[in-house]
């Protein structure tokens, strides 16, 4: 539907422009509160689409309504009805029947109605991310339901065939339906585990957009954008959560960057090489109020100690203005606070730049001893840059080839092979 709208949406079009509007602003929480009231993931979307559909005719017969983001969720509403009468096979069932009632019985909502939308959203967020589902098919869910791109479009983004990812999201659905999982909020003493698998999710989306693991793009902006906006959301919904703030400060940091990250052709641009005018200054500034606002809370957390240090990336005057000393104690932090490799082998970069290459590579030998992280290409590139600096030409070509070799995206690759040739030939 997403598309639909968007190519519909031509400049000298006014009512296609209102449309396009209300389903970017308005669409997650119509939905949200669709499926709360149909108790049907599918009949909702289903609904809202035609709910969107009539709009473009109605509204340029009659004029964009007053306000439109009501009148689509009573449009909705009635072609949920309208779905449920003609369906004999659904209307012959009790339960569906008791969902016609109450459809029906809701026709004009009220004004509680409407004060429950924030609450019908943060519902929808937990039942898309819910831990029953597998963790692809939960950032499918949450692209779909939440962030409105079409099956198409998240295929796109991840690189797999559509009706692959068509499947994902409908076995999704099914198993939401099928575990019976509940459309809610998750309790007191489960919301914090809970709310971690969320942050997870929009974390791997915008991964994703910020450094495509494949394909021939290093950015893929349209998943940045809708892990943002998740962002934003969340930080409405849930204003009291340090890690909310950490996560979406993060996210504003990192994208503040991205016109420099790469040059005109689409090459790669290291971070120590690209022009800081480029830098969005405006996402820069809300990035770090968001940060500001997290740490309020006294209560640390991951993303916060990430974005805490990307701030002191963005905020250097010129790269060899940054503060890798505190930059490698802030990676430390996180590493007691989230142990992991990739946090072990990110302190190990920073202690390369703030003590020198070799305390680096001394850190660095532990995780090339890991047979687990054999296959880890951000493992041989940093190994690779780390020796090129020692001085250890040969070692380089060798970590080199081999992150080369672990490679899917060919943004990422050809500055690898730029580097290797750069080596080799000096």
């Amino acid at each position: 539907m997403s598309g639909q709208v968007e190519r519909r949406s031509e400049p000298d079009d006014p009512t296609a422009a209102a449309v396009a509007r209300v389903f970017r602003d308005e669409r997650a929480a119509v939905l949200a509160t669709l499926i709360r009231q149909a108790g049907d993931f599918q009949l909702a979307e289903d609904a809202m689409q035609d709910a969107f559909a009539a709009a473009f005719t109605t509204w340029r017969r009659d004029g964009v309504p007053e306000n439109p983001g009501a009148w689509i969720t009573v449009t909705a509403r009635r072609r949920a009805i309208d779905r449920l009468r003609r369906d004999r096979s659904i209307f012959e069932r009790a339960e569906r029947l008791a969902d016609l009632l109450r459809l029906d019985r809701q026709e004009h909502p009220s004004v509680s109605e409407t004060s429950s939308i924030a609450d019908d959203r943060l519902r929808l967020i937990f039942t898309c991310c819910h831990p029953a589902l597998d963790l692809p098919a939960r950032v499918a869910l949450t692209l779909r339901m939440l962030g409105g791109l079409t099956t198409g479009e998240i295929a796109r983004a991840f690189l797999v065939a559509e009706p692959t990812m068509g499947k994902r999201i409908v076995r999704a659905k099914r198993k939401i339906a099928d575990a019976h999982i509940r459309y809610r909020v998750p309790d007191d003493q489960e919301l914090p585990d809970r709310l971690r698998g969320v942050l997870r999710v929009v974390y791997l989306i915008f991964n994703e957009g910020y450094s495509a693991s494949q394909g021939d793009r290093l950015v893929r902006a349209e998943l940045c954008g809708e892990a943002i906006r998740l962002g934003h959301l969340l930080g409405e919904l849930m204003p009291e959560d340090a890690e909310v703030w950490g996560l979406l400060a993060l996210m504003l940091l990192h994208d503040a960057r991205r016109a420099a990250r790469v040059d005109a052709a689409g090459g790669f641009v290291a971070l120590d090489e690209q022009d800081r005018a480029l830098w969005d200054r405006d996402q820069i500034h809300e990035g770090l109020r968001a940060l500001q606002r997290a740490l309020r809370f006294r209560h640390p957390g991951q993303y916060q100690l990430q974005a805490a240090i990307t701030a002191l990336q963005v905020q250097a005057s010129a790269a060899e203005a940054t503060d890798w000393v505190q930059i490698a104690e802030l990676y430390g932090a996180l590493g007691r606070l989230s142990p992991s490799p990739v946090v072990d082998l990110n302190r190990a970069a920073a202690i390369g730049f703030a003590h020198g290459p070799q305390a680096g590579l001394e850190l660095l030998e532990p995780l090339l001893a890991d047979p687990v992280l054999k296959r880890y290409q951000p493992l041989h590139a940093t190994h690779a840059e780390l020796l090129r600096r020692a001085g250890d030409l040969a070692g380089a070509e060798h970590a080199y080839r081999q992150a080369i070799a672990l490679t899917a995206n060919s943004v990422e690759r050809a500055e690898l092979e730029r580097r290797l040739e750069m080596l080799t030939a000096s």
